[in-house]
């Protein structure tokens, strides 16, 4: 058999931890995306641009300059709805870009780290994060 046919047999609670790991990670890829497009230059230089959460208190620039990329481009705000669009009118996320110089909106409900890792299932509070978009000198 194929890799593709094969059957494994896994638990419920794998596949909660699973669909939690899944649902981080496209979060993930969105806010790479977020940041890339709130660019002016869409990100620039010889390293790759990186993607932090971000902290509700504190700025993103402050933030930033606390690791080796340690320029702000940005500080987004995402959110996406669940299912699949079925018209070129379906409102299928949410945007903000905050700027890097303030904290922004401090709701403790935008900040992934302190947030449970199940709370991106569960749909409870706003259901935004928010993130910097930090890049190399």
């Amino acid at each position: 058999k194929q890799w593709y046919q094969r059957r494994v047999a896994i638990t419920a609670g794998e596949v909660s931890e699973i669909q939690k790991e899944m649902a981080w990670y496209s979060l993930h890829v969105a806010a790479a995306a977020a940041c890339r497009g709130s660019t002016a230059t869409g990100g620039s230089g010889p390293h790759g641009n990186m993607v932090f959460a971000k902290e509700n208190t504190e700025s993103c620039a402050t933030q930033c300059a606390k690791t080796i990329y340690s320029i702000c481009d940005a500080d987004v705000s995402i959110q996406g709805t669940v299912g699949k669009a079925t018209s070129y009118t379906d409102q299928v996320g949410m945007f903000y870009n905050y700027g890097c110089a303030t904290a922004g909106n401090t709701n403790v409900k935008f900040d992934e780290v302190k947030a449970d890792d199940s709370a991106i299932l569960e749909g409870l509070g706003i259901g935004f994060y928010r993130f910097c978009c930090c890049r190399y000198p």
